[in-house]
């Protein structure tokens, strides 16, 4: 009797185990459908089908849990092993929190699809009334130009600021330059070949003033055509 009884208990707690593992692969499956970001608006036909299997075998556990507990029982008056009774327990455990699991995503799942339903309808809505009122369709339209206009004024007051501050820099550069300039004329009636330099540091100077010149030039050209 006693062997017998421990046969039947290994086999369903195999049992048990094998639907444990199938009941987290469908799980994996299942998150899935909770993490997208567009969900169609009825379930689809293997969403639909993967929440039947993990609730078929949710309820194929709880009738194995049943009958170990049953098992169990009729061990008793035999000293049951405080190591079934933990066995037991951790599958029970382990069957309620798949349940929760579950509860979980499909809660999450209509949440989400809820709310993608949600904002369908608002646009539908909106396209709705800009159908039936061209008038306020386009006025909506006039008020999205201006503020794309007034964004790229915005823009063009931007580069036109860094502008003058470039150009307020190369004034300091050009002052700088002047001066060194009068220091090294003085010294170049003194030093051989200094002449050559000074030429080359006055083409640079000449070179970073038309480069400023087209610059600004092309800033207001720009701010011309936007407005």
């Amino acid at each position: 009797m006693a062997t017998s009884t421990g046969a039947g208990w290994a086999q369903l707690r195999q049992q048990a185990r094998s639907l444990e593992t199938q009941t987290e692969n469908l799980f994996h499956t299942y998150s899935q459908f909770a993490s997208m970001t567009k969900l169609p608006p009825q379930p689809s036909e293997e969403e639909s089908r993967n929440q039947t299997q993990i609730k078929d075998l949710l309820e194929k556990r709880e009738s194995l849990v049943a009958q170990l507990a049953r098992l169990l029982d009729s061990e008793a008056t035999l000293t049951s092993s405080a190591l079934k009774q933990n066995n037991l327990a951790r599958h029970r455990e382990i069957l309620t929190d798949h349940r929760r699991e579950l509860s979980r995503l499909t809660s999450a799942i209509a949440e989400s699809r809820d709310r993608a339903n949600l904002l369908s309808n608002v646009r539908s809505d909106i396209d709705a009334f800009r159908s039936s009122n061209p008038a306020a369709a386009e006025a909506e339209y006039m008020l999205e130009e201006r503020r794309r206009i007034d964004e790229s004024h915005g823009v063009m007051d931007g580069v036109l600021s860094q502008a003058y501050a470039i150009n307020e820099n190369f004034g300091i550069q050009r002052e700088t330059i002047t001066s060194i300039n009068r220091r090294i004329v003085g010294a170049a009636s003194q030093v051989p070949g200094v002449n050559a330099l000074i030429g080359k540091i006055g083409n640079k100077r000449r070179r970073d003033a038309l480069i400023l010149g087209a610059f600004i030039g092309v800033c207001f050209l720009m701010l011309l055509l936007f407005r």
